[in-house]
């Protein structure tokens, strides 16, 4: 699951279809690297919700 961001309203979803205005939405650009990577956390965190979901559907 990616990031995905809304060229209409600028929002930010994990959806294909933006919830506030219902256009598509396309994948966000990459963040650039930082050491000091503020949202490194919740990306690990997300990762590792997906390896759970995964691995209960085997």
């Amino acid at each position: 699951m990616r990031i995905h961001k809304c060229p209409i309203c600028n929002s930010y979803t994990l959806k294909d279809i933006c919830p506030k205005c219902g256009s598509k939405t396309f994948e966000a650009k990459p963040p650039k690297f930082s050491p000091d990577d503020p949202y490194g956390k919740y990306r690990r965190m997300m990762k590792r919700e997906e390896e759970k979901a995964s691995s209960s559907l085997t």
